[in-house]
């Protein structure tokens, strides 16, 4: 007698694993944007140039110039500019230390300028089509520090991304993200030390033009709450990235 003939095994556990993940990001990355009241709403948008140089197998150097628009697309926030150095640690794990400086916009037409220090620490890693991200960044930063009192007192912050890309083969790749920040302390916002008070969640695609040149846009929601002043922002990114 014939055994009866058995059917190769299903792909689909694997698939389903993979959209339970996918649907599990999207329900956490939405449920940070719906489950907020808003107050002081505003609107704006992010426009940033990148420049990443190939210095060494291992070593990129890195310049971003951003300038972001506030109140409604109304009125100018701040510049920055980012130098700074990546190090390929291992295949899927990446550190940079990055400088920026920082002119902030202020309400009396001054300008409030800023000095950064960032490291980060990313880790990759590829399923299927889907690429996961994580990044841990710790920052430091002074403010006015000839014109405050406290403008030596440093505010120190860990900011904690999760990101995903989908891989569609084609020039274009949607990508999703939503990070959390951390206040160690704030000489201006003591109040807020030691909790979580801001999230990010963006969704957006890239466009590959070549291997050199990538166009990015995105849309950002920005939620702060255990402040004394929670500020949503609704934002527009585009982005351009140049890799020599």
């Amino acid at each position: 007698m014939k055994s009866p003939v058995q059917s190769p095994k299903s792909q689909a556990p694997s698939s389903m694993h993979k959209g339970f993940l996918l649907a599990v990001f999207v329900y956490c990355l939405l449920s940070t944007v719906y489950s907020h009241s808003q107050d002081y709403p505003d609107a704006g948008s992010w426009n940033t140039f990148n420049l990443e140089y190939s210095l060494h197998a291992k070593f990129t150097g890195l310049f971003t110039q951003e300038c972001r628009i506030r109140e409604n697309f109304s009125r100018l926030n701040l510049f920055y500019t980012n130098l700074g150095i990546e190090y390929k640690v291992a295949k899927n794990l990446k550190a940079a230390l990055i400088y920026r400086w920082i002119d902030k916009y202020e309400d009396d037409n001054s300008f409030s300028f800023r000095h950064r220090i960032m490291l980060d620490l990313m880790l990759k890693h590829k399923f299927g089509k889907f690429v996961t991200a994580y990044r841990n960044r710790t920052q430091v930063e002074e403010r006015d520090i000839y014109s405050s009192d406290d403008g030596r007192v440093p505010e120190w912050y860990s900011r904690n991304k999760f990101g995903v890309k989908c891989d569609m083969e084609k020039r274009y790749t949607p990508f999703a993200s939503v990070e959390f920040r951390y206040q160690f302390h704030d000489p201006r916002n003591i109040d807020s030390d030691k909790t979580w008070h801001r999230t990010r969640s963006v969704a957006g695609v890239e466009y590959k033009i070549n291997n050199k040149n990538i166009f990015a846009a995105y849309y950002l929601v920005q939620i702060e709450y255990n402040v004394a002043a929670p500020q949503d922002q609704y934002i527009v990114g585009l982005e351009y990235t140049l890799s020599l």
